[in-house]
């Protein structure tokens, strides 16, 4: 960001009442009347500055029937969010704790008039409600599913083991470090139908087993040698098993996924799916998965592929 780009914002947010919208918008959308009503400001002020606040590309909106609703724009210039982020997070005021504690009453007041259902309506996946998790939709939909014999490579502590246990004949579990090994066979020791073992993804020792179906779930940005490692999940699938891999899309964001010990930056649709055809598999799909609204926007991509 240059200096013009630098000056710009820090103008921008010398006035108070911008950094208390900033503050509001970055945990909840938000109406202009809602958020006049946790402000104790006139609206036509608050729709004032919050047009300067998008023309910044700071917020941003969207409509629902005759609502705009507002918020805080994590997509953009990456640089100007770390600017804003670390001004934010610099400031403790009696003021903006004022504004967090009344802003609980207006959603309350927005409920009873409207419903929560259709306050959502369009975003539903971003907002909570009571029992209404990602996870009970997985373990839900999960009961529709029968996986036969499964090897789970780069398991970690076992979450998704804990998961497809009920579902499946046998399950493998294989992590390359001890301490991780350890913690999924603690959460494991329930399921007499899991096993949990330590293991290199490059070259599994497991005899002559076979699997219906190998996960390598974000396995392969810890691979040295991904090919290699597609390589050998393909080997130990039974004929007409099914490989699943989700990783993440090619990327440029060294600093941020070094903290992770990721050995590669991701890789492309064609990688992935070169990966399976060397490995001899029929790729039923190669997809993007999502792409993450938080800056760096870390897309994900997901393989499946089935071996004749």
């Amino acid at each position: 960001m240059d200096l013009a780009t630098a000056s710009s914002v820090l103008r921008l947010l010398a006035d108070p009442t911008r950094v208390r919208l900033l503050a509001l918008l970055e945990h909840e959308e938000l109406t202009v009347a809602e958020l006049a009503a946790v402000l104790h400001l006139a609206q036509p002020r608050v729709s004032t500055h919050l047009a300067k606040l998008k023309e910044a590309e700071l917020v941003r909106d969207r409509r629902a029937g005759v609502s705009a609703y507002y918020r805080a724009n994590n997509e953009g210039d990456d640089h100007q969010h770390d600017l804003v982020k670390s001004l934010r997070e610099s400031i403790d005021d009696a003021l903006l704790r004022e504004d967090a504690a009344r802003l609980p009453g207006v959603l309350a007041q927005r409920a009873r008039e409207q419903g929560w259902a259709d306050t959502v309506a369009g975003d539903m996946e971003r907002h909570y409600s009571p029992g209404r998790t990602w996870e009970t939709v997985a373990r839900a939909l999960l009961q529709l599913l029968e996986t036969g014999d499964v090897l789970d490579i780069a398991s970690g502590d076992g979450i998704t083991a804990e998961l497809l246990a009920p579902h499946a004949r046998s399950i493998v579990c294989v992590d390359s470090s001890d301490r991780v090994v350890d913690a999924a066979a603690k959460r494991l020791q329930s399921f007499s139908n899991v096993e949990v073992r330590q293991g290199d993804m490059h070259a599994l020792e497991l005899g002559e087993r076979r699997f219906d179906l190998v996960l390598m779930l974000h396995a392969l940005t810890y691979a040295e040698y991904p090919a290699k490692a597609v390589a050998e999940a393909a080997r130990l699938l039974r004929s007409g098993g099914r490989l699943l891999a989700v990783t993440l899309g090619k990327h440029d964001h060294r600093a941020v996924v070094e903290p992770f010990d990721h050995r590669n930056l991701g890789f492309s649709s064609d990688e992935l799916s070169g990966f399976a055809k060397s490995a001899k598999l029929d790729v039923l799909s190669c997809t993007r998965l999502s792409r993450e609204r938080k800056a760096p926007h870390f897309e994900v991509i997901s393989l499946l592929a089935r071996k004749s």
